[in-house]
């Protein structure tokens, strides 16, 4: 591996720094004396997810102690359906799906101790008009709307909720623009518009429900001159934003509708001068 002292030059590219991104990722769990680790508590179950994911990227899934892992997931499980974000929290859509993906991965679905409660957990937050809650504190988001869809398809279990009013709901949520907002009327957005996008791919509903060239143009002007992507019009790059973004642009076909070079280029330099680590920055090269 290139050594980072080899492009020291302001404006160079540096190369995608695998052992040092492992090696952050695999430090995550050990900083427990930090500040920043008490108060991301309630994310945890996430963070692993996304953790897990970039390693699996980078072909190091081995550095994670799956023995570990698992059994701490389903302390998060509750007898009533539900994950939460860690062991004593509430169950919660978001880290519902995260704990399934996880135990997806390892190829270990079967271990779940309430798999029906949370069957019924994931199709009792469904609303009349086909939106979801991520709880019983009943915040509607389409965020909601793409976690319950899928973790109920990683259950096998879509037969359980109303299709055509959860495609009616994200319909609802669609502006002029193409893209979706978290709610009916609500800002179009690149994070709710994946979510849409993806629950509608899910659902097998994505056509007629979407335009994939007006949706496709809006995507691609979220690309900045310098190659990086936002979220919206008017805001600033963020690596997330690659993984949103082209997510949706992989959905509908529409991945050469950016500039991917210039994008990963950025993507690399963002990893040079802030040292962000995330499974968003692994994406990119996972598909180029």
């Amino acid at each position: 591996m290139s050594s980072s002292s080899s492009k020291s030059n302001e404006g160079s590219i540096p190369p995608l720094l695998i052992e040092k991104h492992v090696s952050f990722i695999q430090a995550l769990a050990s900083k427990k004396d930090t500040f920043e680790y008490w108060a991301t508590e309630h994310l945890r179950m996430s963070g692993i997810y996304w953790g897990m994911g970039a390693l699996y990227i980078l072909s190091s899934i081995d550095k994670l102690d799956k023995k570990e892992i698992i059994p701490w997931i389903l302390k998060c499980e509750h007898s009533e359906g539900g994950f939460g974000g860690n062991i004593g929290h509430d169950p919660h859509l978001l880290y519902t799906l995260s704990a399934l993906q996880i135990l997806a991965e390892f190829d270990s679905l079967d271990l779940m101790q309430h798999k029906e409660a949370t069957i019924k957990f994931l199709s009792s937050l469904q609303q009349p008009d086909g939106s979801f809650v991520g709880d019983k504190w009943k915040e509607v988001d389409t965020r909601f709307s793409y976690c319950a869809i899928y973790s109920l398809r990683l259950l096998n279990a879509l037969h359980t909720i109303d299709s055509d009013k959860a495609v009616e709901h994200i319909q609802k949520c669609r502006n002029f623009d193409g893209a979706f907002g978290t709610i009916p009327g609500a800002e179009s957005h690149a994070g709710m518009t994946f979510c849409c996008v993806a629950a509608l791919a899910i659902l097998g509903r994505l056509y007629p429900t979407i335009d994939p060239d007006l949706l496709g143009w809006w995507l691609a002007e979220r690309q900045k001159p310098h190659g990086g992507l936002c979220g919206r019009p008017e805001k600033s790059a963020d690596v997330c934003y690659s993984w949103w973004v082209l997510s949706s642009l992989s959905i509908i076909n529409r991945l050469h509708w950016i500039d991917n070079d210039k994008l990963k280029d950025w993507i690399l330099q963002k990893q040079w001068y802030q040292r962000r680590v995330l499974f968003f920055f692994f994406f990119f090269f996972f598909f180029f």
